[in-house]
């Protein structure tokens, strides 16, 4: 019975160490995400606006 509750305190830490290691990657692509979209959001922004407005289509 003893080593029932062992193996089953040892499952129960080993299920709560994988959940806190998916959480601290899920947080961490995340981070990467938001920073991606930070620098894109800058790219964007840096463009000229005007740019694309006028098409020579002479030959």
């Amino acid at each position: 019975m003893d080593m029932a509750i062992a193996a089953m305190s040892v499952d129960m830490n080993q299920a709560r160490l994988q959940q806190e290691l998916g959480v601290s990657v899920l947080k961490m692509a995340m981070a990467a995400e938001t920073s991606g979209v930070e620098e894109a959001l800058e790219v964007v922004e840096s463009l000229d606006p005007n740019l694309g407005n006028n098409l020579d289509v002479t030959a």
